[in-house]
């Protein structure tokens, strides 16, 4: 069954939806555990490192946390896989780097670029929304096994810019940035909780199901489902 919607802009998750989660647990994480504490001491006088230092440094209680404690505390979220913000920037930081040497090229699913140029084709805007950071969503984009993406995309948002992925304000804001009416907004995403609050938002939410994605079990709730973007039809009216 192919699901058809007329709107203006489709706002897109990356881990599960575009991309296999496994890729970046299993490539990206330990990229980035191997290069924090070379970014750490290096790097500590550049302004977003030391101010995703200092949040870390605030987040668990420790204002005087040497870089190795900070370290410790990034690794640890890592292990838990969570979606610190300060961890983010960081990781953002470290994994731009990989990219711009050659060291890391990014996944996406076979059925995503195409889709993906040809919804822009059509006029419908491209947006992105990752608890990655928008410099580690740039670097995904710009080092694509397809080339350079950046031309597709019109917005990167991100848990610092936007707000959780699981509160309704976070696609308002969105909705407000993108001066897109809600109503005229998709979003794709594997996690429900994550389409359950863009719904709130008065959006449209389609769930994306791909075997063998950590949600792929739990399915998406009440939401409409896709296996591929190939179920997705897209167009945007122009009356």
């Amino acid at each position: 069954m192919t699901l058809r919607y007329d709107v203006d802009a489709v706002v897109l998750d990356i881990e599960g939806t575009t991309s296999a989660t496994g890729f970046v647990v299993d490539v990206l994480y330990p990229y980035s555990r191997s290069r924090f504490a070379a970014l750490l001491t290096e790097r500590s006088g550049d302004p977003e490192v030391a101010r995703a230092v200092a949040r870390v440094r605030e987040e668990i209680g420790e204002p005087d946390a040497d870089a190795a404690r900070v370290e410790k505390a990034l690794n640890t979220w890592l292990d838990e896989d969570r979606k610190a913000t300060p961890l983010k920037t960081l990781q953002g930081i470290v994994w731009s780097e990989g990219f711009a040497r050659g060291d890391l090229v990014s996944h996406f699913y076979d059925d995503v670029v195409p889709r993906l140029r040809a919804w822009h084709a059509a006029g419908v805007q491209l947006h992105v929304y990752s608890s990655g950071s928008v410099a580690a969503q740039r670097a995904w984009f710009t080092n694509s096994p397809e080339g350079d993406l950046t031309s597709l995309v019109s917005g990167l948002y991100d848990t610092e810019n936007a707000g959780p992925k699981q509160e309704a304000g976070s696609y308002r804001r969105i909705a407000s940035a993108t001066g897109i009416a809600p109503g005229r907004l998709l979003f794709l995403s594997d996690r429900p909780g994550e389409l359950d609050a863009a719904r709130e938002a008065g959006w449209h939410a389609v769930g994306i199901r791909r075997p063998g994605e950590p949600y792929f079990e739990q399915g998406v709730g009440d939401h409409a489902a896709a296996g591929t973007f190939d179920e997705i039809t897209v167009s945007r009216s122009t009356s």
